[in-house]
């Protein structure tokens, strides 16, 4: 297939490329190599993305050891309890990661209240004995999404919603320890 562009057409687009060249050229200050000058920024990007990464990660690792050295027993759960403002991802991930270095016995119970810039959401995880039990993470948060304006769900062990109302995430977090049993 052959694509041609000829006559005012031709001329409109060879001007339409001069003006984008020349915009891009002003937003990196007229420098003589602009190929050169956008490989290294988009090098120094990738840079700052991966520091940018390695550096939550660390706060996560923090965090964890934080909440980890909050946490409760109630009723032999041991009950980990995160609000905040925070990644809803990077708290997914420091779920996860509370459940697999805790025992395969042990009886661990995770629920965040995040506030995520203007959004929130509630998560909930149970570690393998409490599912067992009869314990439903998916149950436990689509009840409690009501309190956000919000609605979710998700599998025994793993649950998450999503809401609009900022202020009603701590009395969400309070019903699902109630719901659970844990308050």
């Amino acid at each position: 297939r052959i694509e041609a562009v000829t006559a005012e057409a031709a001329e409109e687009y060879t001007y339409h490329l001069q003006d984008s060249f020349r915009e891009l050229r002003a937003m990196f200050n007229n420098v003589p190599n602009l190929a050169q000058t956008i490989r290294k920024s988009i090098e120094e990007n990738a840079e700052l993305k991966k520091q940018v990464g390695d550096y939550l990660k660390e706060k996560v690792q923090q965090l964890k050891k934080d909440l980890i050295a909050k946490a409760v027993e109630r009723n032999g759960v041991k009950v980990v309890v995160f609000r905040g403002e925070a990644n809803v991802d990077a708290i997914k991930d420091l779920a996860f990661q509370i459940k697999g270095e805790s025992n395969t016995d042990e009886k661990v119970f995770f629920v965040a209240g995040i506030k995520d810039g203007e959004k929130c959401a509630l998560m909930v995880m149970l570690s393998e004995p409490l599912v067992a039990e009869g314990l439903n993470a998916g149950k436990l948060v689509k009840e409690a999404a009501k309190l956000i304006q919000g609605g979710g769900g998700g599998q025994p062990h793993f649950a998450t919603a999503g809401g609009k109302n900022v202020a009603g995430l701590g009395e969400a977090v309070e019903h699902i320890l109630d719901a659970a049993g844990l308050k």
